[in-house]
């Protein structure tokens, strides 16, 4: 079924306009954009979109957009207080929106995540509309886990009342991996209703995340790298990311590795990194943090050896799929991650592209410090099968641009309320 003429509302509680790069959703809607859909994009912009910058930046954006077939329209994104300013903000997203489905002629909402999941179905009562449930994570589960709600308090049972009823509601559902999916398509609003559902995991576009080798000769040379064991962590800290048991594993690594460095890519606090360190007798000498954009990551990937992730285990995990484990493996590198993260345990496995961490432990840490050198003997061989982890799992025209296209020709054809 064609694509062309069709109308969809796109919502997303991330702002477009990401401090270290444009969003990731925008690469997808322009794609789309080209077989026929006209989005409209609608977003929650942080409080530096509306300050003299901000705004400029945020207009040359919308003209851009608007000339790929998307007409762009952002709120501003109130944090504190948290429950509060969510509820706010989600009162003001069902108001524009409707205004924006009435000018557009909206037939199908796509929600990403569960704040739009929570507009859409606002939506839904008032007009004859499809829904996508873009389900981004266990929203509930995670803020759990993460120890800032309490399982059985009033946001926990907000937001699984919620999160049940836009899943009753959804024609169509995404989820980032297999290994959720056969849970969540037996919850109530799923169990026994026939609904259309793709696996899309977090994708990189290749053309950018690739293995320069100019690009490791300049970032080496610039960090004064020579010929030492680099390994890589890219993203954010704190929190969930146990940046604490990354720099345990480098010390580790430094008994088998005395050559080893550490490359911490953050837009976070530098100092936390540097007392994680010191406080672990580790030399200024011997990690580098940097602040990157989007565009300069894939060079930072390419001078390294090793790319690494560790998250807080828990039942919300299994929704996981880290875009810095695609963006690795898309830059050549083995991995370092620790079990029950997505569907990661499968393919680190089947695919020979690394080791897993069972327990954050020295015993397990030699273990998997031993298998990576292994691995690293070869390193044009594990480059190469890396990458073609990457292209066959990951590549966001391949794999995930060609199913969220295959996921709106279903949803179209789908019984439902869509005009």
């Amino acid at each position: 079924m064609t694509l062309k003429g069709r109308r969809v509302l796109f919502v997303s509680y991330n702002g477009m306009l990401d401090p270290l790069g444009q969003s990731q959703v925008i690469p997808y809607l322009r794609e789309l954009g080209k077989r026929g859909i006209f989005f409209t994009l609608l977003s929650f912009e942080r409080a530096a979109a509306f300050e003299s910058d901000g705004r400029a930046r945020c207009a040359e954006l919308r003209d851009q957009l608007r000339a790929d077939n998307i007409d762009w329209h952002w709120l501003r994104y109130h944090q504190k207080p948290s429950l509060p300013a969510t509820i706010y903000d989600v009162l003001s997203g069902i108001r524009y929106a409707a205004k924006l489905v009435r000018r557009n002629k909206i037939e199908m909402v796509h929600a990403r995540s569960h704040i739009p999941a929570t507009i859409a179905l606002a939506l839904k009562k008032r007009f004859p509309l499809k829904i996508i449930f873009d389900v981004r994570g266990l929203l509930a589960e995670e803020y759990v886990e993460a120890e800032h709600w309490r399982q059985g308090g009033i946001p926990y049972r907000l937001t699984k009342s919620m999160e049940g009823r836009a899943l009753a509601a959804s024609e169509g559902v995404v989820t980032l991996t297999k290994r959720i999916w056969s849970v969540i398509e037996n919850w109530e609003g799923l169990r026994g209703r026939q609904v259309v559902h793709q696996v899309i995991p977090c994708c990189a576009d290749l053309e950018l995340f690739k293995f320069r080798f100019e690009d490791r000769r300049r970032r080496r040379a610039e960090l004064g790298l020579g010929d030492r064991f680099t390994i890589v962590y890219s993203g954010s800290i704190g929190s969930w990311y146990l940046s604490d048991k990354l720099a345990d594993f480098f010390v580790q690594l430094l008994e088998h590795r005395y050559d080893a460095h550490f490359l911490w890519l953050t837009p976070g606090d530098s100092a936390i990194i540097r007392k994680l360190m010191n406080a672990r007798g580790i030399k200024s000498a011997q990690y580098t943090v940097r602040s990157a954009a989007s565009v300069e990551v894939p060079s930072y990937l390419s001078a390294s050896d090793l790319g690494i992730a560790f998250y807080k285990p828990g039942f919300s995990k299994r929704a996981t799929s880290p875009v810095k484990v695609t963006e690795y493996l898309a830059c050549g590198l083995p991995l370092v991650i620790n079990t029950g993260i997505g569907d990661l345990d499968t393919l680190v496995t089947n695919e020979q592209l690394g080791a897993l961490v069972d327990d954050f432990a020295a015993p397990e840490y030699a273990k998997v410090i031993a298998t990576i050198e292994q691995l690293a003997r070869d390193q044009e061989t594990m480059r190469a099968r890396a990458r073609a982890a990457a292209e066959r799992f990951f590549d966001v025209r391949e794999v995930g641009i060609e199913r969220y296209a295959r996921l709106y020709e279903q949803v179209v054809a789908a019984p439902g309320s869509g005009r």
